[in-house]
């Protein structure tokens, strides 16, 4: 068993500019997938040049960041936006959906395909491997502000928490009585979505995408494991507090909007494949 460590989630204070690791979390991600979005396009017959990478990033940015705030507020904290409408930009805080950002997204690459004549599930597939990279950057920053925990937890690995520094999460979700110093020791869930969303897809769809695919299989690859991983670390996670379980006790709002993801994924690759086999079929002698 460990304890939570104590970590300040401001990394440096330069006069009243504060800045967050949760903010340097989703900078080391937007970097790390430009980086490696240069490598892509390098490689022979990438069809992508360094500076549509450079654009591409750009809309990348703002499709997560806005579509990650507000697909938060609309999923799991619209009740407390009324009271204090400023919490919509407080990003530092914590707070960004996965499928308000891929919403986002999907919007913001419609766009950027638009703009510079490329098919819209071109752009997906191109980007796919490098949006794992934030994801698992993301998740760290959850860990860091001590959010997103699982349940109860006897693997030797599991953590207690001070019910000092997180109060919310020790009476709102544990519901432990007063004047306990620790909760029981609890699944750091978001660990285990920074090692299977982030370096888990990453390994699985870099590896995929190095040889020729044919198109929106990269992408539906990516929804079907990401949907497979989420929906699994969804048992282990504990519900948010102001939402509780949707239905039978272990249905959560994360698993419910997974589900979609999971139909589309199977859906895409199962067109991808098919597709490809017709054009093979075409070129064929009769």
């Amino acid at each position: 068993m460990l304890t939570y460590p104590t970590i300040d989630p401001v990394a440096l204070s330069i006069g009243p500019l504060s800045i967050h690791w949760y903010g340097l979390a989703y900078l080391a991600g937007f970097l790390g997938g430009w980086w490696l979005g240069r490598v892509r396009a390098a490689r022979p017959g990438s069809g992508w040049s360094f500076r549509q990478v450079d654009d591409l990033v750009f809309y990348l940015v703002l499709g997560v960041m806005l579509g990650g705030r507000l697909g938060y507020v609309a999923f799991y904290g619209s009740s407390g936006l009324v009271s204090d409408p400023w919490s919509l930009v407080r990003i530092w805080e914590g707070g960004m959906s996965f499928h308000g950002g891929l919403i986002g997204v999907l919007v913001a690459m419609w766009f950027y395909g638009r703009r510079f004549q490329k098919r819209f599930f071109e752009v997906t597939d191109f980007i796919a491997p490098l949006a794992t990279v934030g994801l698992g950057a993301g998740r760290i920053g959850n860990f860091i502000n001590g959010e997103l925990w699982g349940g109860p937890a006897s693997v030797p690995w599991a953590m207690q928490v001070s019910c000092e520094r997180f109060v919310s999460l020790c009476h709102d979700k544990l519901s432990l009585p007063p004047g306990v110093e620790y909760t029981p020791p609890l699944h750091p869930t978001q660990l285990y979505e920074a090692g299977l969303e982030g370096l888990g897809l990453f390994l699985i769809l870099w590896i995929y995408s190095a040889r020729p695919r044919p198109t929106m299989a990269i992408s539906g690859l990516f929804l079907l494991c990401y949907g497979l991983f989420r929906f699994a670390v969804e048992l282990l996670r504990m519900p948010d507090a102001h939402i509780g379980y949707l239905a039978s006790g272990w249905l959560t709002m994360g698993q419910l909007l997974t589900l979609p993801m999971l139909l589309a994924g199977a859906v895409l690759m199962f067109l991808a494949y098919r597709g490809r086999d017709r054009l093979r079929e075409s070129k064929s002698p009769n």
